[in-house]
């Protein structure tokens, strides 16, 4: 499985957020990237059971009907005093509108409810690389931390401002972007995309 510099490449997301965050990984390595909402593609129902699923159920659908190869990325927040919580179901707590300070107000209480206040976390990452009706890899990335409350910061995306990686004290919403980049759970499980040398960077 290998990609030239030139490659279309469909971002297997309807998520803006997500698709500016891949598009910036993406960008070094000379491949064209397009969303998969800008191609008018179906959001195929998220059926699996984990994040490894999920995008591997996103890719196959975008790259075969897309024609070209497609990435897609499932990821989501898990809490540790939440039994794991909410996983796999991290966008859909946001609600049909994807308002997501509804998904952190959600687990702000939840929180409360169970009388925790430091609350261990992580995100977990899984990119799925498809080729039209053809071969596919799945990368795992995760970043380990804690939440806090209220949210704070606009930068980043989804559960970003109330999420502090170890070893930092502002919140995913807080940093600059490109900090993030460098060290979130998609760059993680980008970082073992580009290990496989599935992009060709030769001319």
């Amino acid at each position: 499985m290998r990609l030239p510099r030139g490659s279309i490449l469909i971002v297997a997301s309807h998520n803006p957020g997500k698709v500016r965050e891949i598009k910036a990984l993406l960008g070094p390595h000379g491949i064209e990237p397009v969303s998969a909402g800008d191609l008018k593609l179906p959001e195929p129902e998220e059926t699996g059971l984990t994040f490894a699923a999920n995008a591997e159920l996103k890719a196959r659908a975008a790259a075969d009907s897309g024609g070209h190869a497609a990435l897609a990325d499932d990821s989501g927040l898990s809490v540790d005093a939440l039994d794991g919580a909410p996983g796999i179901y991290s966008a859909r707590w946001a609600g049909p509108t994807k308002d997501f300070r509804i998904a952190m107000a959600r687990v702000e209480k939840e929180l409360k409810d169970r009388g925790v206040r430091d609350a261990k976390a992580h995100f977990t990452c899984a990119l799925s690389l498809a080729m039209p009706h053809g071969e596919m890899k799945t990368f795992l990335g995760e970043v380990h931390g804690r939440l806090t409350f209220p949210a704070r910061g606009t930068h980043g995306f989804g559960y970003d401002p109330i999420f502090i990686a170890d070893g930092m004290d502002q919140t995913f919403g807080e940093i600059d972007p490109h900090v993030k980049h460098a060290m979130s759970h998609r760059a993680k499980a980008f970082e073992k995309l580009l290990h496989s040398h599935i992009f060709d960077e030769s001319l």
